[in-house]
C-alpha cells in the first residue's frame, strides 16, 4: 500500500484531520506520521522545516491534515522575565515568551539557576512553541544564517 504524500506545508484554520506533534517532532523534512483518524501519511518537504499551530500538511490528494501542538513538560518562569529571559537566551534553551510569563523545558539545572536569580518556577504541562530563530530563519542548529 502506498502511502499519502504531503510536500507542501500551508498556514490555515481549517483541516480535514489533525496531527499532534510535540516542539521537537515539528521540526522535520521527511518523517511518516500518524493523524488523529489513523491515518498515516509521508511528510516529503525539500528542506527541513518547522510547522506550528495553524499549518498544516496539503496531501496531494488535496486533503489537509492540521498540526496540534502537544503538551509537553515545562517549566512556568515568573519573575523579572527581561533578565530571565537573557538568562535563558545565554544558555541556547528554546523559550516561550508570553506578557506574564516564560516557558521553558523541564531541566534541573535551569530550574536551579533560575531560582537562584529570583524566578518563582513552576512544573506545568501544556503544548509548547517557543520563538524561532533570529533574522526570520525560523529555528537553526547552528549560528551561520
Amino acid at each position: 500500500m502506498t502511502l499519502p504524500v504531503s510536500r507542501k506545508v500551508k498556514r490555515t484554520h481549517h483541516a480535514d484531520d489533525s496531527v499532534v506533534l510535540d516542539h521537537e517532532a515539528r521540526f522535520l523534512r521527511r518523517k511518516v506520521l500518524t493523524a488523529t483518524s489513523g491515518l498515516r501519511f509521508l511528510v516529503d518537504l525539500s528542506r527541513t522545516t518547522s510547522v506550528d499551530q495553524h499549518e498544516a500538511f496539503v496531501l496531494e490528494d488535496g486533503r489537509v491534515v492540521g498540526v496540534v501542538p502537544a503538551e509537553e513538560e515545562l517549566f512556568q518562569v515568573k519573575g523579572d522575565l527581561i533578565r530571565l529571559a537573557w538568562h535563558i537566551g545565554n544558555r541556547h534553551m528554546p523559550c516561550q515568551v508570553e506578557s506574564d510569563r516564560l516557558l521553558i523545558r523541564r531541566d534541573h539545572v535551569m530550574r536551579d539557576m533560575l531560582e537562584r536569580l529570583g524566578a518563582a518556577v513552576t512544573a506545568v504541562t501544556e503544548p509548547f512553541s517557543p520563538e524561532g530563530g533570529a533574522y526570520g530563519h525560523g529555528r537553526t542548529h547552528a549560528h551561520a544564517h
